[in-house]
């Protein structure tokens, strides 16, 4: 009588790619990095991305196919702002007495994204750690940038339509930080949150005017200093891949994102590079308040992502989580007194 084949469990998949003996490569070793999204294994020369059977609040990964779907989006994505890192989908296999094997014959029982390793000392969160950031290296990385969005074509938005985008989006961080009293001051959370809408109540015409020149377009969605890589060519990766909506970004917004994320590493100067770099190659100067506007949303955004760390069971590092969410609400707090 056959034996039933039982898919393996995500810990069976885990325990096989952390195992250098199952990569064809022959590593020394392997690193396994555990993510809300996914595992990451990391070999001598290459890292391997399996995503986690989960139901998300954009998407849904429990069924395989979904997972094959995400990991060829995110190849397909990631290629606009890299060279020669998003290198395959590889499937993982497993035979009918469900042995694994990667790349190898069998079942696919998952998928996952292989990419060139890239040196971690040369990513922006290190070199701002390092105090070690090459400047002509950032601007490259902004070019790089900007010209992606002068290629993009802009979304079919009107300015009623962006704004009230930024109203939905602010309205849900307040709802979602309300709920986390105790771990954080939702008072004086509310307070940032008004003052925001606000400046967007009052600001039709500032933000109209990104609409009509066309500076609301896809774009990266997640561009933060740990997806930048300053080699002598930029590489910047890991691209939101689950939402084209949470991609479409006012191109000041997303520059200013990754220069609030440089300020919460101790880097606050490196705001003035980032928008330097960009005007040089795009004539494109957006108003300052503008940017801090932008940047203090998105601040409240970080502090809604790290705040709901808090609802992992068992609860993980309950004072570094909500300590984080503190810290990006001041960082939210400071940029609306400035765009004030």
């Amino acid at each position: 009588m056959a034996t039933l084949f039982r898919p393996p469990a995500l810990a069976d998949k885990v325990a096989f790619l952390s195992d250098p003996a199952n990569y064809a490569e022959d590593p020394k070793g392997v690193r396994a990095i555990e993510t809300h999204h996914s595992w990451v294994f990391l070999t001598d020369h290459y890292a391997y991305k399996l995503k986690k059977p989960s139901l998300f609040d954009h998407h849904d990964l429990r069924p395989v196919d979904a997972r094959a779907a995400h990991c060829r989006r995110e190849v397909t994505l990631n290629r606009r702002l890299t060279d020669g890192v998003y290198l395959r989908v590889v499937p993982l296999a497993a035979d009918d007495e469900g042995a694994l094997t990667l790349g190898g014959p069998g079942a696919a029982v998952d998928w996952l994204v292989q990419m060139r390793r890239l040196p971690e000392d040369l990513g922006l969160d290190r070199l701002i750690r390092n105090d070690r950031v090459p400047i002509e290296r950032l601007h490259d990385a902004i070019h790089l940038l900007s010209r992606h969005y002068r290629m993009t074509r802009p979304e079919p938005l009107g300015g009623e339509q962006w704004r009230d985008r930024l109203e939905s989006l602010v309205k849900s961080n307040r709802h979602a930080l309300g709920e986390w009293r105790g771990a954080i001051d939702v008072e004086e959370m509310r307070d940032t949150c008004a003052r925001q809408l606000v400046f967007i109540a009052g600001s039709e015409a500032l933000l109209d005017a990104r609409v009509a020149a066309g500076r609301i377009v896809e774009g990266h969605g997640d561009l933060r200093p740990e997806h930048v890589f300053l080699e002598p060519r930029p590489q910047i990766i890991d691209s939101l891949d689950f939402s084209h909506r949470l991609r479409v970004v006012d191109v000041a917004e997303e520059l200013g994102f990754l220069a609030m994320e440089c300020e919460h590493l101790g880097a606050p100067w490196l705001r003035e590079e980032i928008f330097a770099a960009h005007a040089t190659l795009s004539g494109d100067r957006p108003s300052p308040r503008l940017v801090d506007f932008y940047q203090s949303v998105q601040a409240c955004v970080r502090a809604k992502l790290s705040v709901w760390h808090l609802r992992d069971h068992p609860v993980r590092d309950f004072d570094g989580w909500a300590g984080r969410s503190r810290e990006y609400l001041a960082l939210a707090r400071a940029h609306m007194d400035a765009a004030a």
